[in-house]
């Protein structure tokens, strides 16, 4: 194996390059967590990595070593060179990692430097880099908290429209972005969310190029630490919650209208029929049948599948206003005013979407 393999541990450099990596893993390790603009093209696949693992401990590295290399003969693994000579011709900055930055790794870097293709090696592999994100998202906290970079949390009722707000400053973070989900209990796509390692890791990301710019505040929404199936630490959270607050007030008929075009008519887009998507919604509506309360989960119920029975029968969708509306009322507000009762701090502004958005651009967000 050639000793002038080019390796880097400059992790923020590839992250402010937003560089492609490829990740020589197993899919069984890659689908647990990978780094941002990772693409997995494995040097041994999960059964392969099964027996060189088995034959480790069994027989130790020397034996491992060798089954690998009969796993990995010339005919098995010509393809994965081409892949890897194919990703690095159509992304000429990427740079290839495994697990610890060893064996694999090296072994890898070796086959395409034969073809004659340099790619470049991270120093301690993921394992290194995860560390760096990890670090990077204390210190973040740490940031947040001593105001290096001020929080600026905008609140809003259910239906106000903050995410359009957030998505419309650089100075910002998309935490419902990030996590994939809109943050509340309809708030599933139909996808699935990332692990909480790809959350914290595409978090990690976004922090350090902020932090790298001309950013004073950093504007986030009003969320809970649970975002779907991922969470905030404890530490982050309370460091966020720790900024000024910024109230986005929207009269009802609009907040209406928001949660018709998110909750209906785009997610609606993202299953492939309509009895789809009202499958996933009665599964939410029981998630909080208990909350409701037995008569008022029979209203919003009721409305419901009068809604959809319309939209399936005669292509109308204003019926879904009314269960819209019962919820909104009934059980979005009058959380959302314990929630303000929780945590009683002063707004620093208040103000219609225009007025909101021309105050945070006065503080050059």
């Amino acid at each position: 194996m050639s000793r002038s393999l080019a390796s880097t541990d400059d992790f923020k450099a590839i992250v402010l390059a937003n560089r492609p990596l490829i990740d020589v893993r197993a899919p069984v390790e890659f689908s647990k967590g990978c780094i941002p603009n990772a693409v997995n093209l494995p040097l041994m696949q999960d059964e392969e990595r099964r027996l060189v693992g088995l034959a480790y401990k069994q027989q130790g590295q020397d034996a491992a070593i060798e089954l690998g290399h009969r796993l990995l003969n010339p005919e098995v693994r010509q393809p994965r060179v081409d892949a890897w000579c194919q990703f690095k011709h159509q992304q000429p900055d990427a740079m290839l990692y495994c697990f610890r930055g060893g064996l694999r790794s090296r072994i890898a870097q070796s086959w395409i430097q034969q073809a004659g293709v340099e790619l470049v090696r991270l120093q301690g592999g993921y394992k290194a880099f995860r560390q760096y994100l990890i670090n990077e998202l204390d210190q973040m906290a740490v940031s947040l908290v001593t105001q290096a970079t001020q929080p600026i949390v905008l609140a809003g009722r259910t239906g106000s429209g903050k995410t359009q707000v957030i998505q419309n400053f650089e100075c910002a973070i998309d935490l419902e972005g990030l996590a994939q989900h809109r943050g509340s209990t309809f708030g599933g796509h139909a996808w699935s969310q990332p692990t909480q390692i790809d959350f914290e890791n595409q978090l990690a990301y976004r922090w350090i190029r902020l932090a790298a710019g001309s950013c004073r505040y950093a504007l986030f929404e009003d969320e809970g630490r649970n975002i779907g199936s991922v969470h905030l630490s404890p530490a982050l959270f309370n460091a966020i919650k720790s900024g000024d607050r910024i109230l986005l007030e929207v009269p009802f008929e609009q907040r209406l209208q928001n949660i018709l075009n998110e909750y209906v008519i785009e997610a609606q887009a993202e299953y492939p029929d309509l009895a789809a998507w009202v499958g996933f919604m009665q599964q939410r509506f029981e998630r909080i049948a208990k909350r409701l309360g037995g008569v008022r989960y029979t209203q919003v119920r009721q409305a419901f599948d009068q809604a959809w029975l319309q939209q399936k029968d005669n292509a109308d969708l204003s019926w879904h206003l009314n269960w819209i509306t019962i919820l909104l009322k009934e059980y979005y507000d009058p959380m959302y005013a314990f929630q303000l009762k929780r945590y009683p701090q002063a707004f620093v502004f208040r103000g219609e979407k225009a007025e909101v958005e021309a105050y945070l651009r006065s503080l050059k967000l």
